[in-house]
């Protein structure tokens, strides 16, 4: 038997919204992988070691860092050793899509 559901507003659940939102963040290009580095390093980072590890030009991971940075999963302090530049971490909430990250890689690498 197949169930057929009505789409209609009141029907849907709003998480599905959220996960679109998500989703149109992180699969911009590269942003998946700035994620990764970040998690990964376990230490805050400088916008050239970023760079280098994913291997981008820097308007695109300028503008995936600040997009990262304006959603909430990045968060940008300045670095004490050198104050005219930034350091990157993730944020508690980016922190709490590791586990996904990891997954996705781990699938999409058997796959």
């Amino acid at each position: 038997m197949r169930v057929v559901l009505p789409v209609t507003g009141e029907n849907c659940d709003p998480t599905y919204g959220k996960v679109d939102e998500v989703l149109e963040l992180i699969t911009k290009s590269k942003s998946l992988h700035v994620l990764m580095v970040l998690d990964r390093a376990r230490r805050p980072l400088r916008f050239t070691d970023i760079k280098a590890r994913v291997d981008a030009s820097s308007t695109t991971i300028s503008r995936r860092l600040k997009e990262l940075e304006d959603a909430g999963l990045v968060v940008r302090s300045l670095n004490p050793a050198s104050p005219q530049s930034n350091l990157y971490t993730l944020s508690d909430v980016g922190r709490g899509l590791s586990p996904v990250m990891q997954s996705l890689f781990e699938w999409a690498k058997d796959w």
